[in-house]
């Protein structure tokens, strides 16, 4: 009974957060926002504001698929966010442009998430292959090698739940300030950023999760 719970935990949270995320993106996308910006003229006036004249911004395909990238000092936004003047289109263009500034002042959760990032993918990969083949062999070494990969690729989803709550932060005080944003809207702004947020937690949860129970069955067998 216990590992149906924790299955279904597994699957019901993810779809959860992510349900989320959809419902307020989309209300929110059809809101128009009280400056009428689209999100490619709020993440070049904030980066302006900021000092930070070099970071381009460019359109990329897909719903919400926007993103900051930091090797090539660029925020890429979705083409509806980019073109389109919504309270969600500012939001989200406002958090990418967070992290550019987050890179720019050196951050150092950032810093420390970039540092991660090779050593997490290696991880991620690599891990359920050693916890599957020590399993079904009962090589409890290879569950240990699998797990120290598994904790890697952890350790980078909770080291990015700071980062990712630190641009919405910033993204907040800098929409507040600049007046992209006035009264009822920093409410409705919150609940977008909140809920993309959201995503971020129930993957580390997920992962946490996951880890715990390879943790045990690694106990388990040494204990027989």
């Amino acid at each position: 009974m216990s590992f149906l719970v924790y299955f279904a935990l597994l699957l019901i949270i993810p779809i959860w957060a992510s349900s989320r995320v959809k419902k307020a993106y989309n209300k929110y996308s059809q809101v128009r926002n009280s400056a009428d910006m689209t999100g490619a003229e709020v993440a070049r006036k904030i980066l302006d504001d900021n000092g930070l004249f070099d970071v381009r911004i460019e359109e990329v395909k897909g719903q919400l698929s926007d993103h900051y990238d930091p090797r090539a000092k660029t925020v890429r936004l979705s083409s509806e966010n980019y073109h389109r003047p919504s309270v969600a289109g500012a939001a989200v263009a406002a958090h990418e442009v967070g992290h550019a500034i987050q890179d720019a002042e050196s951050y150092s959760f950032l810093n420390f998430r970039s540092a991660l990032a090779p050593v997490a993918s290696l991880g991620s990969n690599a891990s359920f292959f050693f916890l599957i083949a020590g399993m079904i062999f009962s090589i409890s070494n290879l569950v240990f090698v699998g797990i120290i990969f598994m904790a890697a690729a952890v350790l980078f989803q909770l080291v990015t739940l700071p980062v990712e709550f630190n641009a919405s932060n910033r993204a907040m005080e800098q929409m507040v300030s600049s007046g992209i944003i006035r009264n009822n809207e920093e409410r409705e702004t919150k609940k977008v950023l909140n809920a993309a947020a959201m995503t971020y937690v129930a993957g580390a949860l997920v992962a946490l999760l996951e880890l715990v129970r390879f943790v045990l069955m690694f106990m388990n067998m040494n204990d027989d």
